[in-house]
């Protein structure tokens, strides 16, 4: 596992290599969005952070999260 792990480092830095200077602020930007993205937090910490928006009133009406849904319509 850890050679494959070290491959993917190597391919990575390759291609990171390869990306003009200018477009490194946008390509840093991106895998740290990534990152952030991936990272679970625990469940505990997950439900604090909610508990906390609902008290504070930063709710959203349920309606209001299937607008642009239309499962019921074939495209």
């Amino acid at each position: 596992m850890a050679n494959t792990k070290s491959a993917y480092r190597k391919q990575v830095a390759a291609e990171v290599a390869a990306v003009p200077e200018e477009h490194l602020p946008l390509l840093l930007q991106m895998i740290r969005t990534y990152r952030q993205s991936v990272d679970l937090k625990p469940a505990a910490e997950s439900f604090k952070k909610g508990w906390q928006e609902a008290k504070a009133g930063e709710t959203i009406p349920l309606k209001h999260l299937w607008e642009g849904i239309h499962a019921d319509r074939q495209q």
